[in-house]
């Protein structure tokens, strides 16, 4: 993995992305060349946008459970319902706080479910979900921008997590393709020649949370960001295999 340089830079001119719009010829048109092994990190919303994953919360009918936890925590049943659809449980709530797992596998605030940069609808509030399958997302545009210029890159969708023990959002991976998730050193040797034994890196992790510099959190709109300089020698692998099992969780 090692390299002694790497250059990030935003792609410039991305418009605001509609339902139905051609992410990837959105991003070939703007992004001048790719490289062999450049990274394009594209950040979650612009991916959800694009395959049309918003919700009118004023459509929504909320259900008993839904109701309830409502109470419990202070938001809108409605969006609450929403949040329990994208889930499979409930992992902390509080009063404006909902922690939950989301069906992929993903412990986040409000199951990824956000409306920060996301246009009103009509009639009320409008929220967006995590892509369907962030991988196959990704999978979908590396083919389509590897097809455009010719050479093999890596694609990262990207999105912003709260974490355990430390304030603040960082840049974290929910979809890869082309490139290995995460890469185990375990058998490598240290500087000493000692074998790692538990080391693991989560390299598509690493990767957003640099791209996030420059994509930002509030109005930059700079939603691609191309990662260039980086070396890999580990076979690809998908962001499912980052999501720690059950047996695994020592918090659970």
């Amino acid at each position: 993995m090692a390299a002694g340089r790497l250059e990030l830079f935003a792609v410039p001119g991305i418009p605001m992305v509609h339902a139905g719009d051609d992410l990837a010829a959105l991003i070939a048109d703007r992004v001048g060349t790719l490289c062999e092994r450049d990274v394009v990190v594209i950040a979650q919303k612009v991916v959800s946008k694009a395959e049309g994953r918003s919700v009118d919360v004023a459509s929504v009918v909320a259900s008993p459970r839904a109701r309830d936890l409502a109470a419990q925590v202070g938001k809108d049943p409605r969006l609450v319902e929403v949040i329990l659809s994208e889930s499979r449980r409930v992992v902390r709530s509080r009063p404006n706080l909902l922690i939950m797992q989301h069906r992929l596998g993903f412990v986040m605030a409000n199951a990824g479910i956000d409306h920060s940069n996301v246009a009103f609808a009509d009639d009320g509030e409008r929220v967006l979900l995590l892509p369907r399958d962030p991988d196959g997302s990704a999978e979908a545009l590396r083919a389509a921008l590897s097809a455009r210029f010719g050479v093999k890159i890596g694609v990262i969708i990207s999105d912003s997590f709260g974490r355990p023990w430390r304030r603040g959002t960082a840049g974290v991976a929910i979809g890869a393709a082309g490139l290995p998730a995460m890469i185990d050193m375990r058998g490598a040797p240290d500087l000493f020649g000692r074998a790692l034994e538990v080391t693991i890196v989560g390299f598509a992790d690493e990767i957003a949370a640099a791209a996030s510099l420059l994509q930002g959190q509030a109005a930059e709109a700079q939603p691609v960001v191309v990662v260039r300089g980086l070396t890999w020698t580990a076979p690809d692998a998908p962001i499912r295999e980052l999501v720690r099992p059950a047996e695994e969780d020592l918090f659970r």
